[in-house]
């Protein structure tokens, strides 16, 4: 048996050329040697990565069949249902991938799942990083990167939704066109230069086509670039830990470790997609029929990342609708369909440098929060997801009402009270429960944890053994830090007068949203580990079990 340790003299011929003119091999190792996270967590943002490259690859595959044309003809296809029903040949083309050509409907169904997927990792992997507060300096751009790929990724999936044509497409495109027509003084143009003329036109699936295809896959491919780019730079964040520091990463080498468990984290997610899509079918346009103007259909629901536009166009009044000189300015389209997506990537956005300037917080954080540990902002992203599911269930306010007895318009009314009640109940229970985990914590890291052993002590009193933590749990209580803001510092000088900038009306904002963000928090500064009168009391229980009885 041979016991060299070099690598094939072929390999290493093939290294030394190229290192000899692109000197890669310094920095290929240094590169090979950076280490990544082990919690599961931090593999959210893998799936993504994975779900956009089956959406390229399979998005290619469709691509040779595809024709994206709205000429309509006369269907003559394998399809028995539909022959002889006239449509477009994007519906056409459409059904022929699916019956016409050999796997053309697993790839077309791995492609609709793998867009659904890639969103919905997308959601969990920024909410993984809203709430551990990852998005602090000096990954703000990074997180603003992010919130670009969520928004452009919700486009174009609305866009692929829309190619094949058929009935639901058909009119999620009329509902598109609807919120365009909204904006005032350039809502016409816009609808006319898009469709080419009265809707439906004969242009929009060809345009559509061109910005999936082309447009919108190269920002998402430059930005998800750029991201990994900074990522890489910056490193990952590290949950609290022994030797995790802002200054020390602990986690497993790229190489060979970490490039292992990433490679088969890829199969595993093309084999959950492969699996969902073989068996769960989602789409099925050929039980829906060709669109036309002049069809309707009732209980078809959007994708799930959808939903909540939907909601918000169904709940909001139209009491508020109003004309100038004539031109109706509906703003039950408007705010809706284009004001609530605007919010949310607005707030999302803007949180970062909100959240700094409150706390006056400005230095550079590698080691994550535990969400119990900053509770307004967690209550604040409870509510977020409290809005976002009640308007994800107005959107199938028809099934509800259908499926529980219930009238239309009084579900309406409920969704309507529960989007002001419902996310202002869920930052208050949230916040709640995370101070109540707080207290906890340090009830934890002064008296031990309890061991659900009772004994008695001579006295005749009762009480549950207690006992150490381990060094790691100690750790993560003890590195709990104190949230304050620079706004709370001493306004007032030796002389009585206050500041300039504290007199002002952002002064004093900034000063009120310190005082509520860094209100009721439990600090653990004074707490020494194991130093607790349980913990006391514990060993003198087990100190007298050894003592011999009288």
């Amino acid at each position: 048996m041979s016991k060299t340790t070099q690598a094939p003299k072929a390999l290493r011929g093939v290294g030394n050329f190229i290192d000899d003119r692109f000197h890669l091999a310094k920095t290929g190792e240094k590169n090979l040697r950076k280490v990544f996270p082990n919690h599961w967590s931090f593999m959210l943002g893998e799936i993504a990565l994975y779900s956009f490259i089956i959406l390229l690859v399979t998005g290619v595959f469709l691509t040779l069949w595809f024709k994206p044309s709205m000429a309509e003809i006369v269907y003559d296809g394998s399809y028995e249902r539909l022959q002889g029903v006239p449509m477009s040949e994007a519906y056409a083309s459409t059904l022929f991938i699916d019956f016409d050509v050999r796997g053309g409907f697993l790839v077309r169904q791995i492609h609709h799942w793998a867009a659904l997927i890639f969103l919905a990792s997308l959601v969990v992997h920024m909410l993984r990083v809203f709430f551990t507060g990852a998005f602090r300096k000096p990954r703000e751009i990074n997180w603003l990167i992010g919130v670009g790929i969520f928004s452009i990724a919700i486009v174009e999936g609305l866009f692929g939704y829309s190619l094949p044509d058929d009935l639901p497409s058909g009119m999620g495109v009329r509902i598109l066109q609807g919120v365009i027509l909204s904006l005032p003084l350039v809502g016409t143009y816009i609808s006319m230069f898009l469709f080419g003329g009265e809707f439906p036109g004969e242009e929009i699936i060809t345009r559509l086509y061109m910005l999936h295809i082309l447009l919108l896959p190269a920002l998402l491919l430059a930005l998800i670039v750029a991201h990994f780019m900074i990522l890489w730079h910056q490193k990952h964040t590290q949950y609290p830990g022994i030797g995790h520091t802002d200054k020390t990463v602990v986690g497993t080498p790229m190489f060979p470790a970490f490039a292992v468990k990433a490679g088969g984290f890829f199969f595993f997610t093309f084999a959950v997609t492969a699996g969902l899509s073989a068996f769960v079918q989602v789409n099925p346009i050929h039980l829906f029929g060709p669109f036309t103007p002049t069809s309707i259909t009732s209980g078809l629901q959007p994708d799930w990342y959808m939903g909540f536009l939907e909601g918000s166009l169904r709940i909001f009044p139209n009491t508020l609708d109003f004309d100038i000189f004539g031109y109706a300015v509906p703003v039950a389209v408007l705010i809706p369909g284009l004001g609530v997506m605007g919010l949310l990537f607005g707030a999302l956005g803007a949180w970062p440098f909100i959240e700094q300037w409150i706390t006056g917080d400005k230095r550079a954080h590698n080691v994550a929060d535990r969400p119990r540990n900053a509770p307004v902002r967690t209550g604040l992203g409870v509510a977020g997801i409290t809005a976002y599911g009640i308007l994800w269930l107005a959107g199938s306010n028809d099934i509800l009402s259908e499926t529980f007895s219930i009238n239309l318009y009084l579900t309406t009314y409920i969704f309507r009270v529960l989007i002001i009640v419902g996310p202002v109940v869920g930052f208050i229970i949230t916040k709640r429960i995370c101070l109540g985990l707080q207290r906890r914590d340090r009830e934890t890291l002064e008296h031990g944890y309890e061991s659900g052993v009772i004994q008695q002590l001579p006295s005749g009193e009762f009480i549950e053994v207690h006992r150490e933590s381990s060094d790691e749990t100690v750790e993560i209580l003890s590195s709990k830090p104190t949230i304050t803001s620079t706004a709370l510092d001493e306004t007032v000088d030796e002389k009585g007068v206050e500041s300039p900038q504290a007199r002002k009306g952002m002064g004093k904002l900034r000063r009120r949203l310190a005082l509520w963000y860094t209100r009721d928090n439990v600090t653990v500064s004074d707490v020494q580990a194991h130093s607790g009168h349980h913990l006391h009391h514990s060993h003198s229980a087990e100190e007298s079990d050894k003592e011999p009885a009288h």
